[in-house]
């Protein structure tokens, strides 16, 4: 398997800084406020190696929007956040006169037009900057354990799965939340994806 250097690792960053910076701007639109959205780290693991810096078992349940993208490399790219915080965002993009009764109706669509937006920006800028097409699913949404969504995630280990995390800082407002993007792929397209970033960055060196 290729490993990421430390310059991947950096342009891979920059890619989803750029997607990050894409979807803020969209969700500026939508909430009629600033919207701060950051990418600060990224790293690669197995999905056995998923522990509580990703899934705080102090989180009884998470919000989980996910995504199928195929093109030169497959992968499933799934958004969580801890649920209290996914019912402040929707609280957010439906308008704070809203009230916490109400907002349960509106959580699924609204969570799945920000994992849209989130998924799909960081996957356009990713496309864009590599010279890619990606082709992806419509969202699904689930509120989950940290144990049910441990147990998804290692479902692929037999068939070799890693993960890509990003830690994910979203600030709306006066809100502040703090979420993951993983993408978890086989051997086969990570290699695929490591092979693409060398030729970007050929390309540009």
């Amino acid at each position: 398997m290729s490993v990421l250097t430390d310059i991947e690792t950096d342009a891979l960053t920059e890619i989803f800084n750029v997607g990050a910076g894409r979807a803020a701007l969209s969700l500026s639109e939508i909430v009629g406020d600033e919207v701060r959205l950051s990418v600060p780290s990224l790293e690669v693991l197995r999905t056995r190696e998923i522990d509580e810096r990703v899934l705080p078992l102090a989180n009884a349940r998470f919000a989980a929007v996910s995504q199928i993208f195929d093109g030169p490399f497959d992968a499933e790219a799934v958004l969580l956040f801890a649920e209290a915080h996914a019912l402040e965002i929707v609280r957010d993009m439906m308008g704070s006169q809203i009230s916490l009764e109400d907002l349960a109706e509106f959580e699924q669509e609204a969570m799945c037009e920000l994992g849209n937006i989130i998924l799909n920006a960081c996957l356009s800028a990713m496309a864009d900057m590599l010279g890619i097409t990606l082709n992806s699913s419509l969202p699904e949404y689930a509120v989950s354990s940290p144990e049910e969504i441990s147990a998804r995630l290692a479902s692929g280990e037999n068939d070799d799965t890693y993960v890509l995390v990003l830690h994910i800082d979203l600030l709306i407002e006066k809100h502040h939340a703090s979420g993951h993007l993983i993408f978890l792929l086989s051997s086969t397209s990570l290699n695929r994806l490591v092979a693409h970033i060398q030729r970007y960055l050929n390309a540009i060196s």
